[in-house]
C-alpha cells in the first residue's frame, strides 16, 4: 500500500536521501565536493547556485533536488524520484568511464 504523503515521516526521507547519496558515492571534481560539504552543512542555496552553473554534472544536480525533499510537502515524492533519476545518471556516466578505460588498457 502506498502512504499519503502526510504519512511521510523525515525518518523514512532520510534513508531515501541516504540510498541516493550512496549511490552518488565519493565527489570526483571541486563542485561536487562543494556540494556535498554544503549539502551535509545544510546550505541546500549554496547546492542550488552550485547546481545551477554545473548543468551537465548529474552529481550536483541530484545534490540540488535532496534539500527540498526534507520539506516534507506535497512534492517531496517528485523531488526524491528527480534526484535519483540524476543519481542513477551519474552512476551510468561513471561507470562507462571506468568500463570505456578498462577496454582501452585491454586493447593496448
Amino acid at each position: 500500500m502506498v502512504q499519503s504523503i502526510s504519512e511521510l515521516t523525515t525518518t523514512q526521507v532520510l534513508e531515501a536521501v541516504n540510498a541516493i547519496i550512496d549511490v552518488l558515492g565519493t565527489p570526483e571534481t571541486n563542485a561536487q565536493i562543494d556540494a556535498l560539504s554544503a549539502f551535509h552543512k545544510n546550505d541546500h542555496q549554496t547546492v542550488k547556485r552550485l547546481a545551477s552553473t554545473n548543468l551537465s554534472d548529474n552529481y550536483v544536480k541530484s545534490l540540488g533536488y535532496l534539500g527540498g525533499a526534507l520539506k516534507l510537502t506535497p512534492n517531496t515524492d517528485t523531488i526524491l524520484a528527480e534526484s535519483a533519476r540524476a543519481a542513477a545518471e551519474f552512476a551510468k556516466e561513471r561507470t562507462l568511464k571506468k568500463l570505456g578505460a578498462a577496454i582501452a588498457a585491454a586493447l593496448n
